[in-house]
């Protein structure tokens, strides 16, 4: 390779609900002997999932084939409702590892289902998020991909909302979401719109980096929505050559010039820096930052009690004072890049 110089996107890798995902999954692997089972991957990156697998974690498309009594995770993108019921039935510990900005759309679309709304739900086909979405209210919900799924609805009488997957990117939400407004002006959309920050933010430094290089290269998995984003961003933007690669293995050996480098927001840092070794650019590294994230979601509500009455009972046992709350500024200060470090614990 002949890289003269990297341009850095910031922030890219983790958002503050794959962190969340993450750090869960690895508490249950450290209070549970394994195998612990979790529903679909806790979040769509390869590194990832081989990591928790190697510590006895089994990804499953079924709760229903989970043995009685075994504790189950669920993933980051949420589940429908059965799901959850067929997970509890099972009768082991269920924590759910879902967005709370996933929830908040299962909240915007069951809300508007119930007030008679009709909701236009712009999305992936086949996605985990779209289908947990979508089955919260599935006689309500019409999958919207491209505006013939939009003209397909125009005759139609009574209210209209519009949601989306927060995945998304920018271009792809906005272009759907102006033709909608045009077949249906008094359509209802949330105050505040479902795309993810952490998505769009990436996508906005993106598109910084972008300007000037002669390649982009994109960091993650096939499977993420997010990821598959940035890489038609990058696209989008002009630029000669968009790579998206899982981890710096997959590069090709003719990659020159100025690079630009992101990565999804299931993707570790860790792999970014294997990157950045592998291209060794000449002029070195410039980091280009168009917002500092510092959003913090804790960990699932049943994770922190069930580690509330681990605390408890330790202090029982040592007869020791009272120590059984949960740390939210630890929690915070442990990141998932130290959790995929701890190769041995």
């Amino acid at each position: 390779m002949n890289v003269e110089r990297v341009v850095l996107a910031a922030p890219r890798g983790f958002c503050a609900g794959v962190e969340k995902a993450i750090k869960a999954l690895d508490w249950m692997t450290r209070v549970f002997e394994p195998p612990v089972y979790c529903y679909h991957e806790i979040v769509h990156n390869q590194f990832v999932v081989e990591y928790f697998k190697s510590l006895g974690v089994i990804f499953i498309n079924d709760v229903t084939t989970v043995p009685a009594g075994s504790p189950v995770m669920l993933s980051a993108h949420g589940s429908p409702p059965d799901v959850i019921e067929a997970a509890r039935r099972t009768g082991g510990t269920v924590v759910d590892a879902v967005c709370p900005l996933v929830t908040k759309v299962h909240h915007e679309l069951k809300v508007r289902a119930n007030k008679g709304f009709t909701v236009l739900y712009v999305g992936h086909e086949g996605h985990e998020e779209a289908i947990g979405t979508m089955a919260v209210a599935p006689d309500a919900v019409h999958l919207i991909q491209e505006p013939s799924d939009i003209d397909a609805l125009a005759d139609h009488e009574g209210p209209v909302a519009l949601l989306s997957q927060t995945t998304l990117s920018m271009d792809e939400w906005q272009d759907l979401r102006e033709y909608a407004e045009v077949v249906f002006p008094d359509i209802w959309m949330p105050s505040r719109g479902d795309l993810c920050f952490a998505t769009t933010n990436r996508q906005a430094a993106l598109q910084e980096v972008a300007d000037g290089a002669g390649t982009v290269i994109v960091i993650g998995s096939a499977n993420s929505s997010n990821t598959m984003a940035l890489a038609r961003v990058a696209e989008a933007a002009g630029c000669p050559r968009v790579l998206r690669v899982n981890r710096a293995a997959e590069l090709p050996d003719d990659v020159e010039g100025v690079v630009a480098v992101t990565a999804g927001a299931s993707a570790p840092e860790s792999l970014v820096n294997e990157v950045l070794s592998v291209l060794n650019p000449s002029d070195g590294v410039i980091i280009k930052s168009v917002i500092v994230e510092d959003e913090y979601f804790p960990p699932p509500p049943e994770l922190r009690e069930m580690l509330k009455a681990i605390s408890a009972v330790v202090d029982l046992v040592l007869q020791t004072p009272r120590t059984a709350k949960f740390d939210s500024q630890a929690d915070r200060e442990y990141t998932a890049a130290q959790v995929l470090a701890s190769v041995s614990r």
